[in-house]
């Protein structure tokens, strides 16, 4: 069944074009949670906001009077064309220089506040999301993250609700699997970060070390743009000649200043005052076992003004 033919089965359009006051105001209200449902699947601030450009086209469209669940069909149809894209950018992803991360977003102080919110957005988890399949990472996501109900799910994914079940069942254990096991407050991150910063600021090799934990991982996204690593770097020791040796390389004043992204401590990192990267972090136990460094100029559009995030 075609996204059209589905829709058509919950609903009768009306007439073209006749969008009323209501509707706009209705879909304005729910645009953060349509924008963090599609961002969550698809971990493009631009592929999001092309979902929901196509979203509100189709919502203009419907006779609102044959929607039971105005919320719930406004999150299918996003979800609906949010998966159709996800199938086509994982084809788009393969041919990527280098590793793929998520577009870092500049988030608010209360997406931190929600720490459900703010560890589903987080880099470290979204990687992890991107390890699964499409429908996987939809159903985990609907489910999850934003709690909706299986028969709700089975509609926007063209599943049963049996299928769903099983679905959420396999992609819970494979996330869980993956996910960081240790957690670990706002403060303990930041202070991670900034001893980190210090370091690197100061070119101490040894205050790097210090604070990595020694099978620390560093993926770096360039995009074929800027130069990154071509795959993960592995090591305490790898991870800090690779930094050392990309500071000397370029010969700058390379500098960090504390940020929120994904609703979770960050770096925003400038050489000779013009900014080059973000770097997220994942810490456990006070040392820092992931970094997540985004060099791809093309993602970093969104780290100047603050995305609104939202579960609800």
């Amino acid at each position: 069944m075609s996204d059209d033919e589905a829709e058509d089965a919950d609903r009768q359009d009306g007439p073209a074009g006749d969008a009323s006051g209501d509707a706009t105001e209705f879909f304005v209200a729910h645009r953060n949670l349509l924008f963090t449902v599609a961002y969550e699947m698809l971990g493009s601030a631009a592929d999001a906001e092309d979902v929901l450009q196509e979203t509100w086209l189709r919502w203009v469209r419907v006779d609102r009077a044959e929607v039971r669940n105005e919320r719930a069909y406004l999150v299918r149809i996003a979800t609906r064309l949010a998966l159709n894209r996800l199938r086509s950018v994982q084809r788009r992803r393969e041919a990527y220089v280098g590793p793929w991360l998520p577009e870092p977003l500049l988030t608010a102080p209360d997406v931190a506040d929600d720490a459900e919110l703010a560890e589903s957005v987080s880099i470290a988890l979204m990687v992890v999301l991107e390890t699964l399949g499409p429908t996987e990472r939809v159903v985990f996501v609907l489910r999850e993250v934003f709690g909706f109900g299986f028969d709700e799910i089975a509609a926007a994914v063209d599943r049963t609700p049996a299928a769903v079940r099983q679905i959420a069942h396999r992609a819970r254990g494979h996330v869980e699997a993956r996910r960081p096991r240790v957690t670990v407050t706002a403060g303990e991150a930041r202070a991670a970060l900034e001893a980190f910063r210090v370091a690197v600021e100061t070119g101490d090799t040894q205050g790097v070390l210090a604070v990595l934990a020694p099978d620390v991982v560093l993926v770096s996204d360039g995009g074929g743009v800027k130069q990154a690593a071509l795959r993960p770097i592995v090591g305490a020791d790898k991870v800090a000649r690779f930094i050392a040796g990309g500071i000397r390389k370029t010969g700058a004043s390379v500098t960090g200043a504390a940020t929120t992204v994904n609703g979770n401590p960050a770096l925003v990192l400038s050489v000779d005052g013009e900014m080059d990267g973000v770097l997220a972090a994942q810490v456990a136990d006070g040392r820092i076992v992931g970094l997540y460094f985004v060099r791809n100029p093309q993602k970093l559009t969104r780290v100047g003004e603050e995305t609104m995030l939202s579960r609800r």
